[in-house]
């Protein structure tokens, strides 16, 4: 009967340990750095930090798929790091892939930069861009 009390005292104890561990250090969200192009040819960069949509990102850029080729999301009206050609970029938790999307959102790269204090009212309502001639061009390192 001692053995097994001293059993049953030693496994509490140890799970007991276990709530009161240090917690495992938190994993870095992926991020990666995609440029892509429009009807215009010029190009504009977009963060993606969704470890699916990266996969996807790259399975267009490698011809894996055809799915969702172009790129649409919530515009913010201030330069980012990564993107310093263009006063805006696409928030990246807000970037998604699509096939086909409404007029209201269509606009080009430069005249979104041209018209950008218009951006979310009539023009790009809500902030959201969808660029239909959008078309991924590459990955980039990690700034």
């Amino acid at each position: 009967m001692h053995g097994t009390l001293t059993k049953i005292v030693t496994a509490l104890a140890a799970i007991a340990g276990l709530g009161v561990a240090a917690p495992a250090p938190a994993q870095a969200a992926p991020s990666a750095y995609f440029e892509f192009t429009d009807i215009t040819n010029e190009r504009f960069v977009v963060q993606l930090t969704d470890a699916v949509k990266i996969q996807h990102a790259r399975n267009l850029l490698s011809g894996a798929t055809t799915d969702e080729p172009h790129l649409m999301g919530r515009i913010v009206k201030r330069p980012a790091p990564y993107n310093y050609r263009w006063t805006y970029y696409l928030q990246p938790d807000r970037v998604e892939f699509f096939d086909y999307a409404i007029e209201v959102c269509d606009a080009t790269i430069p005249y979104v930069e041209e018209h950008l204090d218009e951006a979310g009212g009539p023009f790009l309502p809500g902030l959201i861009w969808c660029p239909w001639t959008s078309r991924l061009v590459r990955e980039l390192p990690t700034p």
